[in-house]
């Protein structure tokens, strides 16, 4: 079985269409901003599958069965028994490679990120799952291309799985306060500039945890073609924080968890492996009045 890339384009799916060995999953999530400011409202993307989909492609539903039911906290990794149960009876297992997609980051949003499969992505990996890969630009370039779609649902046999989980993945609000005042780790803020700032009302409290850089996840892919940068065009805001240094551990968060994921995936692809994605997020830190927060005029 061959070792996928770790992002995939909508031509070499269409390609292994056939492969037996071959699972491919929708996690499409919806995520609207709300027109005052706040936090966003999500839904889950299933209904959206079921009227159609890439062949083959079974559902994986991040907000309601693949998120911690026990955290206050959204999107979650859950406890490890049930992602493992999850995911093997979707069919995902030793045995096969995973290519995953979703329909994009925002509704009514033009900027391209497939962060919903990247989330999807990180977690099976965190649970020690391999060969697993995202569709470049997702199921909007899959669609504006001509490539088949269906709305027979996806049905592959129960796997077996035998992984293990890799702790160093994630980070938690331990690993980032300490690491603010760590010059071996790159801190990432994947948020939008105006987050990043403490221009916006997305989160209880304003701000950049210190010590973080900016880089927005928006900001990897050519938002009318919908395809991913060139590798030199994507290390170029990474490399000037230092980023892809092997030397340094690099953490990347967000506002919960999701667009660090994507950050990560980046990073992954060019070359930075010690990467852990703080799960809790901004969500987390602006809740806890001790974690510190920057703001910029």
């Amino acid at each position: 079985m061959e070792q996928i890339p770790l992002i995939v384009s909508t031509d070499w799916l269409e390609q292994h269409l056939g492969d037996p060995k071959l699972r491919i999953v929708d996690a499409t999530t919806f995520m609207e901003m709300s027109e005052n400011g706040g936090p966003p409202s999500v839904y889950s993307g299933k209904a959206s599958y079921e009227e159609a989909h890439i062949p083959g492609a079974v559902y994986a539903d991040l907000l309601n069965e693949l998120s911690d039911p026990g955290s206050p906290l959204p999107f979650m990794a859950p406890p490890r028994n049930h992602f493992i149960e999850k995911m093997t009876r979707l069919g995902i297992g030793d045995d096969n490679y995973t290519v995953i997609y979703d329909q994009g980051a925002l509704v009514e949003n033009p900027v391209v990120a497939a962060y919903w499969a990247s989330r999807l992505a990180w977690q099976m990996k965190y649970e020690g799952f391999e060969n697993i890969a995202v569709l470049d630009g997702g199921l909007p370039k899959w669609k504006a291309e001509g490539c088949p779609l269906t709305a027979i649902p996806g049905n592959y046999s129960p796997a077996s799985f035998t992984g293990q989980r890799r702790p160093e993945l994630l980070a938690t609000k331990e690993d980032v306060q300490k690491a603010t005042g760590d010059d071996n780790i790159v801190l990432i803020n994947s948020l939008s500039p105006e987050d990043y700032r403490g221009e916006t009302d997305t989160y209880p409290r304003k701000g950049h945890i210190p010590s973080s850089v900016n880089v927005f996840f928006g900001s990897h892919a050519d938002m009318e073609t919908k395809s991913m940068l060139s590798d030199a065009a994507l290390r170029e805001p990474f490399e000037k924080n230092g980023a892809l240094d092997p030397n340094k551990k690099v953490i990347t968060y967000c506002g919960g968890g999701i667009a660090a994921t994507w950050t990560s995936l980046i990073l992954n692809k060019l070359g930075q492996k010690n990467v852990a994605v703080y799960d809790g997020s901004l969500n987390e830190w602006t809740s806890d009045p001790s974690c510190p927060l920057v703001k910029e005029s």
